[in-house]
């Protein structure tokens, strides 16, 4: 009986300095990258072009399509070009008021507001709000905060928003083509 244990003890034992050692290894890999994540920038470096560029592309949709076509639905259970703009701004102060580790600004619920003028305004405003959570300095980008109930770092929120802009901004493609309209983005050749 004590052979039978004493073999897998002993092998147990044996495999304690590899495994200490392969621990240390990825450790030291983590810190490694970490190093080079924040001396290179790709952290937010990383994703501030994208945010910029689909943060024009949803301004330039917002101010070129005509107001008559803002209550405009391809179908009846989708929202509007307008609420789709107005759910773009409340959700930005959402993501970016988390990234930015404060409340959120109180504001109107700009998916209701049917007002073109007011909805670029809004959209506008939503952003100029954003751009200030996408200057969090680099070394603060990986800071955790919760966010719709998950643990995550300040760059996994302005991530996620910068996704969320794209998810709406190809509706809006949508929208405009169902229009005749050249989305901001096939104006230039860009996509």
């Amino acid at each position: 009986m004590q052979k039978r244990l004493l073999i897998p003890t002993l092998l147990v034992l044996a495999a304690l300095p590899v495994t200490a050692m392969a621990q240390e290894e990825m450790q030291h890999d983590k810190m490694e990258h970490a190093e080079m994540t924040h001396e290179h920038g790709v952290g937010m470096a990383s994703i501030q072009p994208l945010y910029d560029q689909f943060k024009g592309w949803l301004i330039a949709s917002a101010d070129q399509m005509p107001q008559e076509h803002y209550g405009f639905k391809p179908s009846a259970d989708v929202r509007s070009f307008g609420q789709v703009l107005g759910h773009v701004a409340n959700a930005s102060y959402m993501f970016c008021s988390a990234a930015l580790g404060e409340a959120a600004p109180s504001m109107p619920n700009l998916e209701e507001v049917t007002a073109k003028a007011e909805l670029v305004k809004g959209i506008k405003a939503a952003f100029a709000y954003c751009d200030k959570a996408y200057q969090i300095p680099e070394e603060n980008a990986m800071e955790s905060v919760t966010f719709f109930g998950r643990e995550g770092s300040k760059l996994w929120v302005l991530n996620f928003n910068a996704m969320h802009d794209a998810e709406h901004y190809g509706n809006l493609v949508t929208y405009m083509r169902m229009k005749g309209m050249t989305p901001p983005s096939s104006q230039r050749g860009e996509m």
